[in-house]
């Protein structure tokens, strides 16, 4: 039951969160529903606390500082592509672009997660 209402709960909470909005109005260019979906990855991988979710939403806006949304989303790609099986996803987890990318990407989390994550 925890699940059928969790989802409406968290979004109204997103939608009225300072760190999202803040996010938004710092001319970063991730749309909304990125914003959305990394805060919600990142709480199911942390904890559905209120602590977390602010925690969560810092690490996107910190990430969004560091990547743009087109890097953010090339990463995020090939890091889908990683767990791909058989010879033709072997371009994906062994490409330079894709291992540079994704290192893009785990640099900035690491820097999220030393700037948002510090107090939990």
């Amino acid at each position: 039951m925890r699940h059928t209402i969790f989802g409406p709960v968290l979004a109204a909470i997103l939608c009225t969160s300072p760190a999202l909005a803040m996010a938004a109005s710092a001319g970063n260019d991730y749309p909304s529903e990125a914003i959305a979906e990394y805060v919600y990855a990142c709480m199911k991988a942390n904890g559905e606390t209120r602590p977390v979710l602010s925690a969560c939403a810092c690490s996107i806006d910190v990430v969004a500082s560091l990547l743009t949304y087109e890097r953010y989303l090339t990463a995020s790609t090939f890091l889908s592509m990683h767990q791909l099986h058989g010879e033709g996803a072997d371009i994906f987890r062994n490409s330079p672009r894709s291992n540079a990318s994704i290192q893009d990407l785990r640099r900035a989390q690491a820097e999220a997660d030393v700037r948002c994550f510090k107090g939990n």
